[in-house]
């Protein structure tokens, strides 16, 4: 038996997350649904036709489920898609605030690629409602039976709210599909939690596959210091990230420093979907890390008292203020149309706290210090302003992904969501330190992972005591003990013993001691007496067919 994974997408690179996984009996799984936020043709999302290759009569009838591990574009960009447009009316499962929050992210960016770029519409807003009506929502640690036979569970990923690594098993066949994960807590998420299982493959992402990240307090320190001294030049900050997740975290660390240091600088949110997220934030605190749980009978860190909302005309305004601008990477929408208004000035920073997809400004801002960028052949930009890299992203580093599969020990692990260079380094770490097989296919690449198959062995009770034969073989009692599943007293629980399986037909496999084998069988046991011409005799033992087949003889002359 094999697992077989067709990575539809982040295979060598970051976006438009979609591994399909089928197991054993045909069960198959479509972990993710991402777009790739760098690209605007046909390559945004995923060529979901190779999921049809095998003759499947539609896209229903070829994927047993659809299983979502959190809200970022990148991983549920292409799902109302795939619903909705390519007709796939099977089951969609998520947790319950990635369920509440995935329409706000993809109508907000539904509206900036057709209302504001003027592309043409993949899907509708009625689409993005349609497809999460036909969502099942998941709790943590919650098993779902999928079918009778493929079962799925849901772990605690951090990341941003609600992200979930996901565990599925079919027979005895089980993998962990991670989505993205963060194995350090920070101000508003706790660590990835999951427990300890046996599987046979780890799809785990590997963003930051050769960073070791330092301290997040000396980070923080550093971001606090950078947007102070821009402020405080007269100059303005633009922190373009998306509306749910890094915007959060910082305003967390913004609010409680602008408390400290009581500063009258404004601080704004650029758009009014952020006021729903806080919105959802407030109500899911569940999922928040404890720090936020404990803190939350008093005051909800939530209610930031320095953030406010950011009108347009605000952009020309005089002075300093702080500003969050979605997207993330600058890809369109309103942060570029920030970018385009401040990067001309020197007083002005542009700060960018996580990963940028390549394709985006954001890539080419963190790629060096452009003096100009092209958005368009008609469209050039003149950056004079202050460029400030640095990670606050909610991945994990190279040294949460080593420990992650340390500790789970698969048999296998493929990585996915990463660039290739780095990909190729962590491969090397996971087979050398770790000494398992890895690879990182490219996208539409298929990978077969052979499986080990658990045989279910009862045994009887006189092998079980054969294990303690140290303790009994002087004690009769103890020899005849029946324990009824418990092992006895004082008796030994490793070492070896020698046995004999049996196999029949439609029957469980039993092992069991040499002298029970006729016995279980129904069968006698057949002696052959020799008689040899000195006075001495011999006795053999014989068991099974060929002792019927001499039981007739009685005497043999030896010469």
């Amino acid at each position: 038996m094999a697992i077989e994974c067709l990575v539809l997408g982040a295979g060598q690179e970051v976006g438009k997350s979609c591994v399909v996984v089928t197991f054993g009996g045909g069960k198959r799984v479509m972990f993710d649904c991402g777009m790739h936020m760098g690209h605007h043709d046909n390559r945004r999302y995923p060529d979901f036709d190779r999921l049809l290759a095998d003759g499947a009569a539609d896209y229903t009838a070829a994927i047993s489920c659809v299983v979502i591990t959190h809200f970022h574009l990148d991983h549920i960009g292409a799902l109302p898609y795939f619903t909705e447009v390519c007709g796939y009316h099977g089951p969609v499962y998520m947790t319950y605030p990635t369920k509440a929050l995935a329409p706000l992210m993809l109508e907000d960016y539904r509206k900036v690629m057709v209302d504001h770029r003027g592309e043409e519409e993949q899907y509708s807003y009625e689409d993005i409602l349609r497809c999460m009506r036909k969502v099942i929502p998941l709790d943590l640690k919650q098993t779902i039976q999928v079918d009778k036979d493929l079962s799925i569970r849901a772990y605690y990923a951090g990341h941003v709210l609600g992200a979930a690594m996901i565990y599925a098993k079919v027979g005895d066949a089980a993998i962990v599909y991670t989505g993205d994960y963060n194995m350090t807590p920070d101000r508003h998420l706790g660590a990835a939690q999951i427990d300890r299982l046996k599987l046979d493959l780890l799809i785990t992402e590997s963003t930051y596959a050769k960073t070791v990240r330092d301290s997040k307090h000396a980070r923080e320190r550093e971001f606090l210091k950078a947007v102070h001294k821009c402020v405080s030049g007269g100059g303005k900050v633009l922190i373009p990230a998306f509306a749910l997740g890094r915007a959060q975290e910082l305003c967390i660390l913004l609010d409680d420093y602008w408390e400290r240091m009581n500063l009258k600088i404004p601080i704004y949110f650029s758009a009014g979907l952020t006021i729903q997220a806080n919105m959802y934030y407030k109500m899911l605190i569940g999922w928040t890390s404890q720090k936020i749980k404990n803190s939350y009978t008093v005051h909800n860190p939530f209610d930031f008292k320095h953030v406010c909302h950011f009108e347009r005309s605000f952009i020309n305004n005089p002075g300093p203020c702080v500003l969050f601008a979605t997207p993330g990477m600058i890809s369109g929408g309103f942060s570029l149309e920030v970018f385009k208004k401040w990067a001309p000035s020197e007083k002005n920073l542009v700060t960018l706290p996580g990963y940028c997809v390549a394709g985006t400004i954001g890539h080419k801002l963190m790629s060096g210090k452009p003096t100009r960028i092209d958005i368009d052949k008609d469209t050039h930009i003149d950056v004079r302003c202050q460029i400030h890299q640095l990670s606050f992203s909610p991945h994990t580093d190279s040294k949460g992904i080593m420990d992650l599969t340390e500790f789970l020990s698969p048999s296998h692990v493929i990585l996915v969501h990463g660039e290739k260079p780095q990909m190729a380094f962590l491969k090397e770490r996971i087979e050398s330190e770790l000494g398992m097989q890895c690879c990182y296919p490219a996208n539409n690449e298929t990978v077969s992972i052979p499986t080990s198959q658990n045989l279910k062995i009862n045994a009887t009770e006189k092998f079980i005591v054969s294990f303690c034969m140290d303790e009994t073989e002087n004690d009769p009692q103890k020899q005849n003990l029946n324990f009824g599943g418990d092992m006895p007293q004082g008796c030994r629980t490793e070492g070896v013993a020698e046995g004999v399986l049996l196999m029949e037909k439609s029957k469980t496999p039993k092992i069991l001691r040499e002298d029970e084998l006729l016995h279980s069988l129904g069968m006698e046991t057949h002696f052959v007496h020799f008689e040899p011409l000195h006075p001495s005799s011999i006795e053999v033992k014989h068991t099974g067919e060929s002792a019927v087949q001499q039981s007739s003889l009685e005497h043999l002359d030896c010469e």
